[in-house]
C-alpha cells in the first residue's frame, strides 16, 4: 500500500498529515503510525494527524503522538493542520474545526502564519513553586533562570515519571521569564523526549507567567528552540479566556511511502 502524506512543521514541532476525508486510513493501527513517525525507518515526525470531514464544522483533527495512540490536543499541530486545510482548498482565511478537546477557531494571516484559539482554562494548581494546568493537554510548568544549561530530557523525565504522573504522564515545560518575553523548553509525553517547540506547553507557560507576574491581559512573546511564537490571553477568575497561540505553520514537503 502507498500512503500519500504531507509534512508540516510549526517552530520545529513537525508532523505527518494525511487527508483522511474518505476514511481510508486505519487510525487504530498503532504500529503503522509509529512507523510513519519513526525518524530512521519512516517519514519522521513528533506526531501524525488525520484531517477528516465533520458534519457541522470545516473539518475534524485527529492527533497521534509518535508512540502511536491517539493523544490529547496539540497546539502546533492544530496550527499546521489549518494551514494544510487551506492548501487543500477546504478553508480560506477563517475556520472552525473540531479536535479532541473541543471546538477551535483559527485565522490564517499568511501562508506561514496561523493563529489558533485555544480552549479556556478554568483553573490551575500550585505544586510548591511550580504549576500544573490543562491547556488541551496536561502541562507541568517550572520557572528556571539557567535554562540553556539545563538537561531538559533528564529533568523532564524525572517529573513526567514521578509518583504522581507516571501512569498517565504529563508534559513538562521549563520556562525562563524575561520582560514580556519567555523562553520555553519542553519534554513531551508520548514523544518521550524534548521537542523543539510545544504549542499547548508554550500556552501553559505563558498563562503561568501571567499568574506569576500578576498580569490580567496581554501577550507574551515566546522563544522555543525551533522558533518564535506568541500567546494572547485574558485572565478571568482563577482561569483564562480568549487564549490565542500565534506562530508559523510551514509546509515542508509531500510524498508517498510504501508500506506492507
Amino acid at each position: 500500500m502507498n500512503i500519500r502524506f504531507w509534512k508540516y512543521q510549526g517552530a520545529g514541532n513537525d508532523f505527518v498529515i494525511i487527508d483522511n476525508r474518505k476514511m481510508w486510513f486505519d487510525s487504530n493501527n498503532i504500529s503503522l503510525i509509529k512507523f510513519l513517525c519513526d525518524r530512521c525507518f519512516g517519514v519522521g515526525s513528533d506526531g501524525l494527524m488525520l484531517l477528516q470531514n465533520h458534519k457541522d464544522y470545516d473539518f475534524e483533527m485527529l492527533y497521534f503522538n509518535s508512540d502511536g495512540p491517539e493523544a490529547s490536543m496539540c497546539g502546533n499541530g492544530g496550527r499546521c493542520i489549518v494551514s494544510f486545510a487551506k492548501k487543500l482548498g477546504i478553508i480560506q482565511t477563517n475556520t472552525t474545526f473540531m479536535a479532541v478537546d473541543g471546538l477551535h477557531k483559527a485565522v490564517v494571516e499568511s501562508d506561514q502564519q496561523v493563529n489558533l484559539k485555544m480552549i479556556d482554562v478554568s483553573s490551575f494548581e500550585n505544586i510548591s513553586d511550580d504549576y500544573f494546568l490543562d491547556t488541551g493537554s496536561p502541562h507541568y510548568v517550572r520557572f528556571i533562570e539557567e535554562i540553556d544549561s539545563l538537561d531538559v530530557y533528564s529533568e523532564g523525565r524525572k517529573i513526567r515519571y514521578n509518583d504522581r504522573f507516571k501512569e498517565t504522564g504529563t508534559n513538562v515545560n521549563f520556562t525562563k521569564l524575561g520582560k514580556n518575553e519567555l523562553t520555553v523548553y519542553t519534554y513531551e509525553r508520548g514523544v518521550e523526549n524534548e521537542t523543539l517547540a510545544c504549542g499547548t506547553g508554550i500556552t501553559a507557560a505563558a498563562l503561568c507567567a501571567a499568574i506569576k507576574t500578576g498580569i490580567d491581559k496581554g501577550e507574551f512573546k515566546v522563544k522555543a528552540k525551533g522558533g518564535n511564537l506568541s500567546v494572547l490571553f485574558e485572565k478571568e477568575g482563577n482561569g483564562f479566556k480568549n487564549v490565542w497561540l500565534k506562530g508559523p505553520a510551514t509546509f515542508v514537503f509531500e510524498g508517498e511511502i510504501e508500506v506492507d
